[in-house]
């Protein structure tokens, strides 16, 4: 089974940084796809970025472009979000999650609805707040 684990959240001020890693095991083949989520409380879990791992595509909300970079580094099976240019309004908690491979060949899509087929592993949430 796909096993992911978040990390990296934390207390930051108003424009600055963090990185969060999403640590991913037990991928069968190396062709799937990741994608980081956020829910912020009383709101619905919302795509934040994401990106395939073969040819590293990537996606990102509007609400970040800009200011957030999605990488990946596959010797390390993991992947990363930079988030610059913080707002209050990124306070989260951050999840990632794992497309399946057999999803990610059919469509050559990465995910950014948590609800979408083919979603079938989640980490546990990291915590990210800004303050103003």
């Amino acid at each position: 089974d796909v096993q992911l684990q978040a990390s990296g959240g934390g207390l930051v001020q108003v424009g600055g940084s963090l990185r969060l890693s999403c640590a991913a095991s037990g991928f069968t083949s190396d062709e799937y796809a990741i994608g980081w989520f956020r829910q912020a409380p009383g709101k619905e879990r919302e795509g934040v970025s994401c990106m395939t791992s073969r040819d590293g595509m990537t996606y990102y909300a509007d609400s970040v472009k800009g200011r957030f970079t999605i990488s990946n580094d596959n010797a390390k099976n993991t992947v990363y979000l930079q988030m610059n240019g913080l707002k209050p309004e990124d306070t989260a908690v951050y999840y990632c999650a794992a497309q399946s491979s057999a999803v990610t060949i059919a469509t050559n899509t990465c995910p950014m609805d948590p609800n979408s087929y083919g979603v079938d592993a989640w980490g546990e949430g990291t915590l990210v707040t800004v303050s103003s």
